[in-house]
Protein backbone atom coordinates (compact mmCIF):
# COMPACT_ATOMS: atom_id res chain seq x y z
CA UNK A 1 0.00 0.00 0.00
CA UNK A 2 2.89 2.31 0.55
CA UNK A 3 4.08 1.96 -2.46
CA UNK A 4 0.88 2.87 -4.48
CA UNK A 5 0.63 5.87 -2.18
CA UNK A 6 3.85 7.06 -3.50
CA UNK A 7 3.22 6.12 -6.91
CA UNK A 8 0.01 7.84 -6.69
CA UNK A 9 1.36 10.83 -5.59
CA UNK A 10 4.05 11.01 -8.44
CA UNK A 11 0.74 10.94 -10.50
CA UNK A 12 -0.81 13.84 -9.58
CA UNK A 13 2.15 15.88 -9.66
CA UNK A 14 2.92 14.58 -13.25
CA UNK A 15 -1.04 15.29 -14.41
CA UNK A 16 -2.33 17.50 -16.69
CA UNK A 17 -5.64 18.46 -18.82
CA UNK A 18 -6.16 20.45 -21.69
CA UNK A 19 -9.95 20.86 -20.90
CA UNK A 20 -12.62 21.13 -18.30
CA UNK A 21 -13.71 17.49 -19.60
CA UNK A 22 -9.89 16.03 -18.95
CA UNK A 23 -10.21 17.34 -15.62
CA UNK A 24 -13.46 16.14 -14.99
CA UNK A 25 -11.97 12.33 -16.22
CA UNK A 26 -9.12 12.70 -13.82
CA UNK A 27 -11.10 13.71 -11.07
CA UNK A 28 -13.40 10.17 -11.91
CA UNK A 29 -10.50 8.28 -12.11
CA UNK A 30 -9.02 9.05 -8.77
CA UNK A 31 -11.37 10.21 -6.74
CA UNK A 32 -14.87 8.49 -8.14
CA UNK A 33 -16.72 5.29 -6.59
CA UNK A 34 -14.55 3.23 -8.50
CA UNK A 35 -11.28 5.26 -8.62
CA UNK A 36 -7.46 4.75 -7.22
CA UNK A 37 -7.86 6.42 -4.01
CA UNK A 38 -11.23 5.48 -3.18
CA UNK A 39 -9.73 1.43 -3.78
CA UNK A 40 -6.92 2.69 -1.17
CA UNK A 41 -9.39 3.65 1.47
CA UNK A 42 -11.00 0.48 1.19
CA UNK A 43 -8.13 -1.48 1.58
CA UNK A 44 -6.84 0.30 4.50
CA UNK A 45 -9.52 -1.83 6.51
CA UNK A 46 -7.28 -4.76 6.15
CA UNK A 47 -4.55 -3.00 7.57
CA UNK A 48 -3.11 -4.03 11.00
CA UNK A 49 -4.46 -1.88 14.24
CA UNK A 50 -0.57 -0.49 15.04
CA UNK A 51 0.14 0.52 10.99
CA UNK A 52 -3.72 2.44 11.07
CA UNK A 53 -2.46 5.87 11.82
CA UNK A 54 0.72 6.10 9.54
CA UNK A 55 -1.54 4.64 6.11
CA UNK A 56 -4.49 6.59 7.54
CA UNK A 57 -2.63 9.99 7.74
CA UNK A 58 -0.77 9.30 4.08
CA UNK A 59 -4.35 8.60 2.58
CA UNK A 60 -5.80 11.83 3.68
CA UNK A 61 -2.51 13.59 2.53
CA UNK A 62 -3.37 11.79 -0.48
CA UNK A 63 -6.86 12.37 -1.06
CA UNK A 64 -6.29 16.15 -0.02
CA UNK A 65 -3.17 16.78 -2.95
CA UNK A 66 -5.30 14.72 -5.49
CA UNK A 67 -8.86 17.48 -4.54
CA UNK A 68 -6.71 20.61 -4.61
CA UNK A 69 -4.90 19.34 -8.22
CA UNK A 70 -7.82 18.25 -10.23
CA UNK A 71 -9.45 22.06 -8.68
CA UNK A 72 -6.21 23.74 -10.49
CA UNK A 73 -6.41 21.97 -13.50
CA UNK A 74 -10.16 22.53 -13.89
CA UNK A 75 -9.49 26.66 -13.31
CA UNK A 76 -6.90 26.41 -15.71
CA UNK A 77 -8.78 24.66 -18.08
CA UNK A 78 -11.43 27.21 -17.98
CA UNK A 79 -8.83 29.99 -17.94
CA UNK A 80 -7.04 28.69 -21.63
CA UNK A 81 -10.87 28.27 -22.66
CA UNK A 82 -12.46 31.77 -22.00
CA UNK A 83 -8.70 33.48 -23.57
CA UNK A 84 -9.59 31.48 -26.78
CA UNK A 85 -12.87 33.57 -27.41
CA UNK A 86 -16.40 32.60 -27.98
CA UNK A 87 -16.59 30.02 -30.29
CA UNK A 88 -19.67 31.26 -32.43
CA UNK A 89 -19.41 33.37 -35.32
CA UNK A 90 -20.00 36.79 -34.19
CA UNK A 91 -20.83 38.09 -38.25
CA UNK A 92 -23.34 35.77 -38.04
CA UNK A 93 -26.96 37.57 -38.14
CA UNK A 94 -28.52 37.35 -34.38
CA UNK A 95 -31.59 35.94 -33.25
CA UNK A 96 -34.57 37.56 -35.07
CA UNK A 97 -36.17 40.10 -32.54
CA UNK A 98 -39.69 40.25 -33.28
CA UNK A 99 -41.53 43.82 -34.75
CA UNK A 100 -43.78 45.58 -33.52
CA UNK A 101 -46.87 47.37 -35.23
CA UNK A 102 -49.00 50.45 -35.44
CA UNK A 103 -52.30 49.94 -33.67
CA UNK A 104 -54.95 49.64 -36.16
CA UNK A 105 -56.88 52.76 -35.37
CA UNK A 106 -53.63 54.61 -35.98
CA UNK A 107 -53.33 52.95 -39.80
CA UNK A 108 -56.74 54.10 -40.26
CA UNK A 109 -56.31 57.41 -39.13
CA UNK A 110 -52.87 57.86 -41.32
CA UNK A 111 -54.91 56.47 -44.43
CA UNK A 112 -57.73 59.06 -43.97
CA UNK A 113 -55.03 62.25 -42.96
CA UNK A 114 -53.18 61.33 -46.43
CA UNK A 115 -56.19 60.95 -48.79
CA UNK A 116 -57.57 64.52 -47.44
CA UNK A 117 -53.73 65.93 -47.69
CA UNK A 118 -54.24 65.28 -50.86
CA UNK A 119 -57.30 67.32 -50.84
CA UNK A 120 -55.59 70.13 -49.72
CA UNK A 121 -56.43 69.82 -46.27
CA UNK A 122 -54.34 70.78 -43.33
CA UNK A 123 -54.38 68.89 -39.93
CA UNK A 124 -55.38 70.84 -36.95
CA UNK A 125 -55.15 69.60 -32.93
CA UNK A 126 -56.75 70.77 -29.94
CA UNK A 127 -56.78 69.66 -26.20
CA UNK A 128 -58.55 66.38 -24.60
CA UNK A 129 -59.99 68.37 -21.83
CA UNK A 130 -61.69 71.55 -23.21
CA UNK A 131 -64.31 74.06 -22.12
CA UNK A 132 -68.43 74.12 -22.32
CA UNK A 133 -68.18 76.98 -25.05
CA UNK A 134 -65.76 75.36 -27.21
CA UNK A 135 -67.70 71.60 -27.24
CA UNK A 136 -71.06 73.01 -27.22
CA UNK A 137 -72.45 76.82 -26.85
CA UNK A 138 -69.65 77.59 -29.92
CA UNK A 139 -71.21 74.50 -31.87
CA UNK A 140 -74.73 76.13 -31.27
CA UNK A 141 -75.83 74.02 -28.18
CA UNK A 142 -77.20 76.38 -26.19
CA UNK A 143 -77.88 76.17 -22.28
CA UNK A 144 -80.42 73.33 -21.49
CA UNK A 145 -80.96 72.72 -25.38
CA UNK A 146 -82.06 69.04 -25.72
CA UNK A 147 -79.21 68.12 -28.07
CA UNK A 148 -76.80 67.97 -25.31
CA UNK A 149 -78.54 65.07 -23.98
CA UNK A 150 -77.30 63.59 -27.28
CA UNK A 151 -73.74 63.29 -25.80
CA UNK A 152 -73.40 61.47 -21.85
CA UNK A 153 -70.40 64.04 -20.90
CA UNK A 154 -67.84 63.58 -18.50
CA UNK A 155 -67.13 66.96 -17.00
CA UNK A 156 -64.09 68.00 -14.85
CA UNK A 157 -65.43 70.83 -12.93
CA UNK A 158 -68.37 72.46 -12.53
CA UNK A 159 -70.86 74.72 -11.35
CA UNK A 160 -69.75 77.84 -12.87
CA UNK A 161 -70.63 79.47 -16.09
CA UNK A 162 -68.07 77.64 -18.77
CA UNK A 163 -67.32 74.32 -16.83
CA UNK A 164 -64.17 72.27 -17.79
CA UNK A 165 -65.17 68.77 -20.05
CA UNK A 166 -63.97 65.91 -21.17
CA UNK A 167 -64.08 67.02 -25.24
CA UNK A 168 -67.34 64.43 -26.52
CA UNK A 169 -66.29 65.36 -29.96
CA UNK A 170 -63.77 66.47 -32.38
CA UNK A 171 -65.79 69.71 -33.49
CA UNK A 172 -64.59 71.76 -30.83
CA UNK A 173 -61.24 71.51 -32.83
CA UNK A 174 -62.71 73.36 -35.57
CA UNK A 175 -64.38 76.09 -33.41
CA UNK A 176 -60.33 76.65 -32.77
CA UNK A 177 -59.43 76.79 -36.10
CA UNK A 178 -62.02 78.98 -37.03
CA UNK A 179 -61.42 81.30 -34.47
CA UNK A 180 -57.67 81.39 -35.47
CA UNK A 181 -57.24 80.64 -38.83
CA UNK A 182 -56.99 83.15 -42.03
CA UNK A 183 -59.59 82.06 -44.57
CA UNK A 184 -60.52 80.30 -46.42
CA UNK A 185 -60.23 77.16 -43.93
CA UNK A 186 -59.53 73.55 -45.47
CA UNK A 187 -58.70 71.43 -42.16
CA UNK A 188 -59.27 67.63 -40.62
CA UNK A 189 -58.95 67.04 -36.98
CA UNK A 190 -58.16 64.09 -35.79
CA UNK A 191 -58.00 62.68 -32.03
CA UNK A 192 -59.96 61.30 -29.24
CA UNK A 193 -62.95 61.87 -27.65
CA UNK A 194 -64.73 60.30 -24.32
CA UNK A 195 -68.56 59.80 -23.74
CA UNK A 196 -69.91 58.20 -20.49
CA UNK A 197 -71.29 54.96 -22.11
CA UNK A 198 -71.47 51.42 -21.25
CA UNK A 199 -68.84 49.56 -22.78
CA UNK A 200 -69.62 47.20 -25.19
CA UNK A 201 -69.23 45.38 -28.24
CA UNK A 202 -70.64 48.48 -30.42
CA UNK A 203 -69.63 51.09 -27.51
CA UNK A 204 -67.13 52.39 -25.52
CA UNK A 205 -66.39 55.43 -22.99
CA UNK A 206 -63.49 56.39 -25.62
CA UNK A 207 -62.93 56.18 -28.62
CA UNK A 208 -61.16 58.05 -31.70
CA UNK A 209 -62.76 60.40 -34.40
CA UNK A 210 -62.25 62.92 -37.95
CA UNK A 211 -63.26 65.70 -38.76
CA UNK A 212 -63.55 67.87 -41.29
CA UNK A 213 -64.17 71.21 -41.98
CA UNK A 214 -64.00 73.63 -45.41
CA UNK A 215 -65.09 77.25 -45.29
CA UNK A 216 -64.60 79.56 -48.14
CA UNK A 217 -66.82 81.89 -50.52
CA UNK A 218 -69.29 79.74 -52.98
CA UNK A 219 -69.14 76.16 -51.01
CA UNK A 220 -72.21 74.58 -51.48
CA UNK A 221 -73.41 71.27 -50.50
CA UNK A 222 -72.64 69.70 -54.06
CA UNK A 223 -69.37 70.30 -52.93
CA UNK A 224 -69.95 68.49 -50.15
CA UNK A 225 -71.06 65.50 -51.76
CA UNK A 226 -68.08 65.63 -53.86
CA UNK A 227 -65.46 65.69 -51.59
CA UNK A 228 -67.31 62.71 -49.26
CA UNK A 229 -67.58 60.48 -52.96
CA UNK A 230 -64.26 61.20 -53.60
CA UNK A 231 -63.02 59.85 -49.76
CA UNK A 232 -65.50 57.15 -49.81
CA UNK A 233 -63.38 55.85 -53.04
CA UNK A 234 -60.08 56.20 -52.44
CA UNK A 235 -61.06 54.58 -49.01
CA UNK A 236 -62.90 51.23 -50.22
CA UNK A 237 -62.38 51.61 -53.54
CA UNK A 238 -62.86 52.98 -57.19
CA UNK A 239 -66.10 51.06 -57.34
CA UNK A 240 -67.36 52.34 -54.11
CA UNK A 241 -70.81 54.58 -54.19
CA UNK A 242 -72.92 56.52 -51.19
CA UNK A 243 -76.28 57.99 -50.56
CA UNK A 244 -77.06 60.59 -47.97
CA UNK A 245 -80.09 60.58 -45.64
CA UNK A 246 -81.47 63.77 -44.06
CA UNK A 247 -80.49 63.64 -40.46
CA UNK A 248 -80.00 66.71 -37.60
CA UNK A 249 -76.37 67.58 -35.97
CA UNK A 250 -77.06 71.48 -34.43
CA UNK A 251 -74.03 72.86 -35.86
CA UNK A 252 -74.74 71.91 -39.49
CA UNK A 253 -77.86 72.42 -41.60
CA UNK A 254 -79.08 71.20 -43.73
CA UNK A 255 -77.28 67.43 -42.06
CA UNK A 256 -76.90 63.73 -43.52
CA UNK A 257 -75.89 60.75 -42.43
CA UNK A 258 -73.93 58.80 -45.12
CA UNK A 259 -73.76 55.15 -46.48
CA UNK A 260 -71.12 53.42 -48.26
CA UNK A 261 -72.00 50.71 -50.53
CA UNK A 262 -70.77 46.98 -49.32
CA UNK A 263 -67.45 46.46 -50.03
CA UNK A 264 -67.90 42.77 -49.29
CA UNK A 265 -70.69 41.72 -50.54
CA UNK A 266 -71.04 44.63 -53.16
CA UNK A 267 -74.46 45.72 -52.65
CA UNK A 268 -75.85 42.25 -52.61
CA UNK A 269 -76.45 42.54 -48.59
CA UNK A 270 -74.52 40.36 -46.36
CA UNK A 271 -74.38 39.28 -42.57
CA UNK A 272 -71.93 42.50 -42.45
CA UNK A 273 -74.31 45.28 -43.84
CA UNK A 274 -77.46 43.25 -42.23
CA UNK A 275 -78.51 42.55 -45.92
CA UNK A 276 -79.02 46.29 -46.96
CA UNK A 277 -75.78 46.57 -48.88
CA UNK A 278 -74.80 49.91 -47.23
CA UNK A 279 -72.23 50.75 -44.08
CA UNK A 280 -73.13 53.62 -42.35
CA UNK A 281 -69.35 55.73 -42.56
CA UNK A 282 -70.26 59.43 -41.42
CA UNK A 283 -72.19 62.14 -40.40
CA UNK A 284 -71.77 65.56 -42.17
CA UNK A 285 -73.44 68.80 -43.35
CA UNK A 286 -73.48 72.57 -44.45
CA UNK A 287 -71.79 74.94 -41.53
CA UNK A 288 -75.00 76.29 -39.88
CA UNK A 289 -74.84 80.32 -39.79
CA UNK A 290 -74.61 80.37 -36.30
CA UNK A 291 -72.00 78.72 -35.72
CA UNK A 292 -70.05 80.90 -38.23
CA UNK A 293 -70.96 84.16 -36.95
CA UNK A 294 -69.94 82.60 -33.32
CA UNK A 295 -66.13 82.52 -34.58
CA UNK A 296 -66.57 86.15 -36.28
CA UNK A 297 -67.17 84.77 -39.72
CA UNK A 298 -69.11 86.35 -41.89
CA UNK A 299 -72.11 84.20 -42.49
CA UNK A 300 -73.52 86.18 -45.44
CA UNK A 301 -70.30 86.08 -47.52
CA UNK A 302 -68.72 82.68 -45.89
CA UNK A 303 -70.41 79.16 -45.97
CA UNK A 304 -69.04 75.67 -45.45
CA UNK A 305 -69.59 72.40 -44.92
CA UNK A 306 -68.48 70.00 -41.74
CA UNK A 307 -67.74 66.17 -41.54
CA UNK A 308 -67.17 63.30 -39.00
CA UNK A 309 -66.58 60.38 -38.71
CA UNK A 310 -65.54 57.11 -36.40
CA UNK A 311 -61.92 55.69 -36.69
CA UNK A 312 -62.99 52.51 -34.82
CA UNK A 313 -65.85 52.22 -37.17
CA UNK A 314 -63.47 52.51 -40.41
CA UNK A 315 -61.56 50.23 -39.23
CA UNK A 316 -64.44 47.66 -38.14
CA UNK A 317 -66.02 48.10 -41.72
CA UNK A 318 -62.01 48.04 -43.21
CA UNK A 319 -61.10 44.99 -41.54
CA UNK A 320 -64.65 43.20 -40.81
CA UNK A 321 -64.01 43.22 -37.05
CA UNK A 322 -67.06 42.56 -35.22
CA UNK A 323 -66.51 43.90 -31.48
CA UNK A 324 -65.09 47.52 -30.86
CA UNK A 325 -63.51 46.40 -27.27
CA UNK A 326 -60.52 44.51 -29.37
CA UNK A 327 -58.62 47.84 -29.84
CA UNK A 328 -58.51 48.77 -26.28
CA UNK A 329 -57.79 45.32 -24.77
CA UNK A 330 -53.94 45.61 -26.21
CA UNK A 331 -54.02 41.36 -27.26
CA UNK A 332 -50.70 40.83 -29.21
CA UNK A 333 -52.68 38.02 -30.87
CA UNK A 334 -55.26 40.83 -32.67
CA UNK A 335 -52.86 43.57 -32.78
CA UNK A 336 -50.18 41.06 -34.93
CA UNK A 337 -52.77 40.95 -37.16
CA UNK A 338 -52.16 44.03 -38.77
CA UNK A 339 -48.35 43.88 -39.10
CA UNK A 340 -48.74 43.50 -43.12
CA UNK A 341 -51.07 46.55 -43.02
CA UNK A 342 -48.17 49.30 -42.35
CA UNK A 343 -46.24 50.72 -45.87
CA UNK A 344 -42.09 49.57 -45.35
Amino acid sequence: MKEQIEKLFAELESLKAATAKEAEEARVRYLGKKGEITKLFEEFRNVDREMKKEFGKKLNELKQAATAKIEELKASAETSSASEGPKQDLTMPGEPLSLGSRHPVSIVRKEIVDIFRKFGYDVAEGPEIEDDYHVFEALNFPPNHPARDMQDTFFVSSGHLNPLLLRTHTSSVQVRAMEKMDLPIRVVCPGRVFRNEAISARAHCIFHQLEGLYIDENVTFADLKQAILLFAREMFGPETKIRMRPSYFPFTEPSAEVDVSCNICHGEGCNICKGTGWLEILGCGMVDPNVLEASNIDSKKYSGFAFGMGLERIAMLKWQVNDLRHYFENDMRFLKEFSTAIEV
